[in-house]
């Protein structure tokens, strides 16, 4: 036998190989993405301009997700059908973390995350259109703190959206500016809408029920922002928040009495007006010093004491039947008389005037109740003589948004 004939026999299974092969008998092919895989990907490699597609279904992620690219649009087929599901999580803080301008998200809800469910981080140029945060197991200490969430952040809108179940508030804006939240609906929350340490903020066209506190205005102290001022609460509809309070042991809002429709604590120069207020019944309107009750306050930055509030052209119906402010008790006890519709702590800065502070309008005709900042029945008075007035009505905001129809 010759040397060729040993080579062709070497030789020929390979080729016999290579036919097979060329006939399709390949390798299989990769295993095809779930959704969440590819969710998660799209989120990576996403580039400005992209528009992220959900479909319709539930899509489950066991963790965190984030997007840190600007220009992009999360969009769903609607708050009831696409859905992100966090409640086997096992991994991260955040349902999504999103730190990125001229940001988008539509049509979509998050539940059950084990943190806050959708967070804005240092962002600019944010739209939230008709986007659900809820934790479906009902109000529980244990879930997340925040539903929507934008932090130190600038231009932010947020409308047609729904917030269910946050152990501290459904909509929450903190340490922004030129804020919209409007037409959105937060209830079994302890906070329905919060703006914190924020400037220039409209609140309109929500309904706020069946929360601990319906809508709050705070500026607090140790936090990077503060000042909080210039916020319109309008047109909104504040009736029966007089859910328990579930936040966690120590957080701020664990404060916040049930049956309060609207809080403002510490915050300058606000508006509140042709609201509807209906049967909260610790009482409607709270207006107080962060110091009310004997609060210290370590941050030498810090003003405690809300100023220049004007309440006009609401409507009150029913409420403060069974309040729950340890002020307030007494007062409902000793007199035998629900909490009239406004409440003010009575606290001022040393050496400060009430004139202006306090307006409800030049005909005094809402009832009002000076707690003048003791917890005696004794101490407080229902004169509005000192608040029959008016304040210069705030400015619209107004800003430019990714996404507008």
């Amino acid at each position: 036998m010759t040397i060729a004939t040993n080579v062709q026999k070497l030789i020929f299974p390979f080729l016999i190989a290579a036919l097979l092969t060329s006939c399709g008998e390949s390798e299989a092919p990769a295993p095809e993405l779930s959704f969440a895989e590819s969710f998660q990907a799209q989120l990576i490699e996403a580039q400005p301009g992209d528009i992220i597609e959900v479909p319709a279904g539930i899509h489950e992620f066991t963790r965190s997700l984030s997007l840190n690219v600007s220009g992009v649009t999360i969009r769903g087929a609607g708050m009831n059908d696409s859905i992100l599901s966090f409640k086997n999580q096992v991994q991260g803080a955040e349902g999504l973390l999103v730190s990125a301008d001229d940001f988008v998200i539509e049509d979509i809800a998050i539940e059950d995350t084990v943190g806050d469910a959708l967070k804005i981080n240092e962002s600019t140029n944010v739209t939230i259109r008709r986007v659900r945060t809820e934790w479906t197991r009902g109000a529980n200490t244990e879930n997340g703190a925040y539903g929507i969430y934008p932090v130190q952040s600038r231009n932010i809108l947020i409308e047609g959206s729904v917030a269910i179940g946050a152990s501290d508030a459904g909509i929450y804006v903190g340490q922004s500016s030129q804020i919209i939240v409007r037409n959105s609906r937060a209830e079994y929350n302890v906070a329905g809408i919060e703006i914190e340490n924020s400037t220039y903020a409209d609140v309109y066209d929500n309904v706020a029920t069946n929360n601990t506190g319906g809508i709050l205005v705070f500026d607090l102290p140790n936090l990077p922002v503060q000042g909080g001022q210039a916020t319109r609460v309008f047109n909104n509809q504040i009736f029966e928040n007089n859910h328990e309070n579930f936040a966690p042991e120590g957080n701020i809002v664990g404060n916040v009495p049930p049956g309060t429709g609207l809080l403002i604590l510490a915050n300058d120069n606000i508006e509140v007006f042709e609201n509807e207020f209906a049967d909260n019944d610790n009482a409607h309107v709270m207006i107080y010093s962060y110091t009310l009750g004997g609060r210290t306050i370590l941050d030498p930055e810090y003003d405690p004491f809300p100023e220049q509030i004007y309440i006009h052209d609401n409507e009150f119906n029913g409420g403060g039947t069974a309040p729950a402010h340890r002020f307030l008790v007494p007062w409902h006890e000793a007199t035998g008389k629900n909490i009239p519709n406004i409440v003010w702590g009575g606290l001022i800065k040393e050496g400060g005037s009430v004139e202006n502070l306090i307006c409800i309008g030049d005909s005094g005709e809402d009832s009002f109740l000076n707690l003048n900042g003791g917890a005696s029945p004794g101490d407080a008075t229902t004169d509005t003589s000192a608040h029959q007035c008016s304040l210069p009505r705030l400015s619209k905001i107004s800003f430019d948004f990714p996404g507008d129809d």
